[in-house]
């Protein structure tokens, strides 16, 4: 089973003014496209041949681990961002809202809590929003191409805060970065994650494959609003 690169969920110009055509272009098809071919590369003629991306990261270690899960944690990132605008807190899930106020006491205190997090971390990683073996929600900040998935806690919603997410966009500037996109988080997706099982982003675009149902809708709303 190989890995695919699925097509985003929207055109590559329609994060403009948050994040450019151009930072896209690169991200997607050169950063992102190599994690792919990379674990396609790795798994030949392995055990992991047939798994599930999934299955290769919680299993492997070295540079399969680090190409597969960073092959999914940016499928996830792609996912967590629309071109459509949200009136936050207000268009959050009820089931989602609630959480996140039981947990950090209010939206504003999560988004300042996940912003600190994001723009201190040190080097290259991810900004998760997780729910952990409790169902407590907790920001993570995880170093690299770590994720939620080898701790056993249900991703909901990250930020890439590698220097190729934002520097051409930014230069030097993240906390910049991370305050703007803010703006274009998909709230709907994030709180379709409290209820969904651990996506299995080498799923095949099949006609009962509810990740793909996700883009192809994204698509198609993106297609009316231009």
């Amino acid at each position: 089973m190989s890995v695919e690169l699925k097509p985003l969920p929207y055109s590559e110009d329609a994060l403009e003014g948050v994040i450019s055509k151009n930072t896209i272009s690169f991200h997607y098809g050169k950063h992102h496209q190599g994690y792919v071919n990379n674990t396609n590369n790795l798994i030949k003629g392995t055990e992991f041949e047939d798994a599930t991306l999934v299955e290769i990261i919680k299993n492997s270690d070295g540079a399969l681990f680090n190409n597969a899960a960073q092959a999914y944690n940016h499928e996830f990132y792609w996912l967590c961002m629309t071109p459509k605008k949200m009136d936050v807190p207000d268009d959050l899930p009820d089931d989602l809202h609630g959480l996140i106020e039981k947990s950090f006491g209010s939206f504003d205190s999560f988004k300042e809590e996940f912003i600190q997090k994001a723009s201190t971390l040190f080097g290259s990683g991810w900004c998760w929003l997780e729910m952990d073996t409790d169902k407590d929600l907790i920001i993570t900040q995880r170093s690299n191409a770590d994720t939620p998935l080898i701790h056993d806690h249900k991703p909901l919603l990250t930020c890439d805060v590698w220097e190729h997410a934002y520097y051409l966009d930014y230069q030097n500037k993240r906390a910049d970065y991370i305050r703007k996109w803010f703006d274009i988080i998909d709230w709907d997706f994030v709180g379709s994650n409290l209820t969904k099982q651990v996506h299995d982003l080498t799923e095949p675009c099949l006609e009962n494959s509810e990740i793909c149902d996700y883009i192809d809708d994204l698509q198609e709303e993106n297609e009316v609003n231009t």
